[in-house]
């Protein structure tokens, strides 16, 4: 339901409705990957150069951003125009095309297909699981930039969990399908041997991101042991620490040696630059003709499956013209996708239905508090000024605040039915009607608040914390295993800059060594 903005004077009301919620809208069911891939370049500026609140939501086929009309002030072409701007200025592509490219949703249109999003239901392969962390990253993102508002944080977060009921209590959420698995799982096929072949295979990854982590954990399933992991970064040593022993960290001296005999080489890293053929051939080993080497010897090529999970690409296209190198990308993933039965389908919108009709309903129950405020103000300010009368003629007596309690507590109880209906009709959606009778009958005007970007997430020091907070603190280091960052994560997890060692000092000598690392990295993002 659109946000409304009233007005009014005594004998009349005038009801403003503002398109408060919107959503750009670019994905791999209407446009190529590769515009996707351009569009998307510098998606994570775009909220903090806008001044409007916006969060984006960049994957590996969509661009979306959601946003709110700030105020009465503007309109939602004035903002969409803004975004798009951006968009064009920092994916360089002409305005008119940046224009063309994205859909735009309103209101109960954009709540409901940012849940599918969510749940996967709008992915290239139904049901994947990975978008519902980037859905949770997106967010994250924003409010550390202070590009997001109340509300916006509010129906991201609805999206999150109803993205957690589908995979609780649906089969589609069960099978745990991602763009990783199905690209292992043609890479298999490719290779002949289905499962089989990852038993005995040896893996790289290029990269550190979240692919990354989910193809290191799809490899470990498919039992490959031996799995190198190289950052250009040099993030591959950090990212490998918190993972066991199923992959070592590769340096630039030992990434050939690797490639040459690896079976399977995923791109995960998004970089600017593209792996040549050449680069290929040089760093595997492989023949630079096809009539060369072993193919001139009669012998079979060697083989190396190579994955690009890359939106901007890891790998150049040419690749796949190296003989026994066989390169799957996300456009064969989106071809070669599985098909949802209809049963687990449906069960997952219905799942995704509910929560959005819950999330709906919560929102239009909201558009009433205005009102409900509006009355509780005028009815505290005629008593308020009644009991000054009282106060004048008769003294501040104690018969005088009797009194005032009395008609205090009638006018709780008065006040109910009025605050409860306010809900109710809300809900159903007619809060026009509700304003309009309190304008009709108490010449009461109810101004709508506008919607405000909350402002980024300031990291306290630690002389703004309390002395029962240290102490709190260095109670919960204890439970730290020994380098982790806390108890529910391992090393590596994060990268979190930790508060000093004063904190143990602050705290007193029940602070002192603490099992783990020497400060309360965790709570640094406390306010």
């Amino acid at each position: 339901m659109p946000a409304t903005r009233f007005h009014g004077s005594s004998t009349s009301c005038r009801i403003v409705h503002v398109v408060s919620l919107f959503s750009l809208v670019a994905t791999h069911a209407d446009l190529d990957l590769e515009t996707v891939a351009t569009l998307s370049a510098g998606a994570a500026d775009i909220a903090a150069t806008v001044s409007l609140p916006a969060i984006p939501l960049a994957t590996c086929n969509r661009l979306e951003i959601y946003a709110e009309v700030p105020s009465s002030d503007r309109s939602l072409e004035d903002c969409r125009a803004e975004l798009l701007d951006v968009v064009a200025a920092s994916s360089g592509l002409d305005r008119s095309l940046v224009e063309g490219s994205f859909r735009v949703l309103q209101e109960e249109d954009a709540v409901r297909h940012l849940f599918e999003v969510g749940a996967g239901l709008d992915s290239a392969v139904i049901g994947e699981r990975e978008i519902a962390g980037q859905v949770r990253r997106s967010l994250a993102q924003a409010r550390h930039e202070g590009s997001t508002s109340g509300n916006l944080t509010k129906l991201f977060e609805t999206a999150t969990r109803a993205a957690k009921d589908v995979g609780k209590r649906t089969a589609l959420g069960s099978r745990g399908r991602s763009i990783v698995s199905v690209a292992l799982d043609i890479a298999g096929d490719t290779r002949g041997d289905g499962e089989q072949f990852y038993r005995g295979a040896s893996a790289v990854l290029i990269g550190t991101g979240s692919y990354a982590g989910t193809s290191l954990n799809q490899l470990v399933e498919r039992g490959v042991k031996d799995i190198g992991v190289f950052s250009g970064s040099g993030r591959a040593e950090e990212f490998v620490a918190g993972r066991g022993a199923h992959a070592r960290a590769l340096r630039m001296e030992e990434l050939s040696a690797a490639i040459s005999s690896a079976d399977v080489l995923i791109g995960c890293s998004g970089g600017n630059r593209r792996i040549t053929a050449r680069e290929i051939r040089t760093l595997a080993g492989l023949p630079a003709q096809s009539g060369t080497s072993a193919a001139a010897e009669g012998a079979a090529p060697r083989k190396l499956t190579v994955i690009d999970l890359a939106l901007s690409h890891d790998f150049d296209p040419d690749i796949a013209e190296i003989p026994g190198v066989d390169l799957i990308t996300l456009e064969s993933v989106r071809i070669a996708a599985p098909t949802e039965a209809d049963e687990s389908v449906e069960e997952a919108r219905a799942v995704v239905s509910d929560a959005v009709e819950g999330y709906l309903a919560h929102r239009r129950e909201r558009t009433a508090d205005d009102a409900i405020v509006a009355l509780r103000r005028h009815t505290q300010e005629v008593l308020d000024a009644e009991m000054a009368k009282v106060r004048k003629h008769h003294g501040c007596t104690a018969a005088t605040e009797e009194v005032e309690f009395a008609v205090r507590k009638i006018v709780q109880r008065l006040l109910h039915t009025p605050t409860v209906r306010a809900r109710e009709l809300a809900a159903e959606g007619r809060t026009d009607d509700y304003v309009s009778s309190l304008e009709n009958l108490y010449g009461i005007s109810v101004d709508a608040r506008s919607s405000q970007r909350e402002g980024p997430v300031r990291r306290r020091r630690p002389e703004e914390f309390s002395a029962a907070e240290l102490a709190h603190m260095a109670a919960y280091l204890r439970q730290v295993p020994a380098g982790g960052f806390c108890k529910h994560h391992q090393p590596g997890d994060f990268a979190v800059d930790r508060l000093p060692a004063a904190i143990v000092a602050l705290a007193g000598p029940e602070a002192e060594e603490p099992r783990g690392s020497a400060s309360a990295g965790w709570a640094s993002k406390a306010s």
